[in-house]
Parts: structure tokens; C-alpha cells; sequence
């Protein structure tokens, strides 16, 4: 089996838990808009917001013409505070995980589609984000998941050659991307599952890493 010398992961719904429904409602509270009509819009035009396509002001203008809403500034800046604390509830499991890598010398990383507002708010909420060696924001790129050269460009930026990463994500669609570039990946649903695929996989002994510090 090729070793792992880098763990490449997604933050949301890997690094983070699900959704926080109080930040949802936060959400529906500024911008009026029932919850079909919010979640249809906000699904809407998430690609082209990770993407780099529309930046968060921009994107919430979207939403709200879509939604047939005017929204002020005030608003929008409401609205980026609560899409990051609906994203901010953090994977406890993982995380302790990946700072057991990181304390052993394991390379991290993230990849993650994500837009500027959103990431600007994640970084200044979370301070455990700066230990990564290398992370791969989707829309300072103009790139995004699945396509194949960001996951090139992740693997630059950690130094490693692709077979010798491997990848975690939430969608089947980024694993299947991830393999096609040649990268070693794991779909996560859950962390029980999640330790039992690593184990299937030929991968248990990283998660008993402090083996790794005494090599």
C-alpha cells in the first residue's frame, strides 16, 4: 500500500458538524423569507459564492433577488455572521484527530469550497485553523470542487505527490475527483464509520498516531 504522508481534509461536515439550526433561523429572522424559499436561494447560487464568482456581499444581493427582497448593508453583514456560526459548530472527534497528526509531524491539510466571507469569518473564529500546513480556499482560486486542478493545487501545496495524500469529504462527487487525480480517499458520513472504513482501508494505524511521534 503507498503510505500516507498528508491528510487532505474538507472542513464543512468534516471538520465541522451539521448546520446549527439557531443560525438558520437567524437567517429566516433578517431576511423574512420562509424556509422553502430561503433554503432554495441559498442552495442557489452556493457553487458560484465558493467559486469565487460572486463575493459575500454580492452573493447575498443574489439571494435576496431571488428571493424578492431588498436587503442593506447592516443586513448583509448580519447575514455573513450568521452563515459562519451555521457552519461553526466544530466535529469534535475529527479535530482531536487531526491535532494528533499534527502533534506527530503528519502534513494537513484542508480543501475546502468555501467564499471569502465565509472563510474570513471561519479563520477569525477558529484558531486551530492556522496549524495546517497548507489550506486550499475554493474561491481565492476561481476553481472548486471537483474539478481536478484543485486538488493539483492542494497537493503543491503540501508538498506531496498525490498518491501519498489522502483526501476526506463529506460528497461522493469530491472522492471520486480525489481518486481520479490519484489521491488515497475516505467518504465521511460519521465518525464510527468513518474509523471503520480507515480500518478496511489499511489506514487503522494512523488513527492510533501517537505510534507514528515514536518512529
Amino acid at each position: 500500500m503507498t503510505p500516507v504522508q498528508a491528510v487532505l481534509f474538507d472542513y464543512g461536515m468534516v471538520l465541522s458538524g451539521p448546520p446549527l439550526p439557531a443560525a438558520w433561523a437567524r437567517m429566516r429572522s433578517i431576511t423574512g423569507l420562509d424556509e422553502p424559499t430561503l433554503h432554495r436561494e441559498y442552495w442557489a447560487y452556493r457553487h458560484d459564492y465558493d467559486r469565487g464568482t460572486f463575493n459575500g456581499f454580492t452573493y447575498w444581493q443574489q439571494v435576496a433577488s431571488g428571493g424578492a427582497i431588498r436587503l442593506s448593508e447592516a443586513q448583509i453583514h448580519d447575514l455573513q455572521a450568521a452563515d459562519t456560526d451555521l457552519w461553526g459548530e466544530i466535529n469534535l472527534p475529527m479535530l482531536t484527530w487531526v491535532q494528533s497528526l499534527q502533534r506527530s509531524g503528519m502534513r494537513t491539510g484542508i480543501l475546502s469550497n468555501i467564499g471569502d466571507a465565509m472563510s474570513a469569518g471561519l479563520l477569525a473564529k477558529h484558531s486551530w485553523l492556522s496549524a495546517f500546513d497548507h489550506c486550499t480556499w475554493s474561491h481565492t482560486l476561481k476553481l472548486a470542487k471537483p474539478e481536478a486542478a484543485i486538488y493539483h493545487h492542494a497537493a503543491q501545496g503540501l508538498q506531496t505527490p498525490t498518491p501519498n495524500i489522502l483526501f476526506i469529504d463529506d460528497r461522493i462527487e469530491n472522492i471520486e475527483a480525489a481518486h481520479a487525480v490519484g489521491m488515497q480517499a475516505i467518504q465521511y458520513l460519521d465518525h464510527p464509520t468513518f474509523e471503520q472504513q480507515m480500518q478496511s482501508q489499511g489506514h487503522g494505524h494512523l488513527l492510533n498516531i501517537p505510534n507514528l511521534a515514536a518512529k
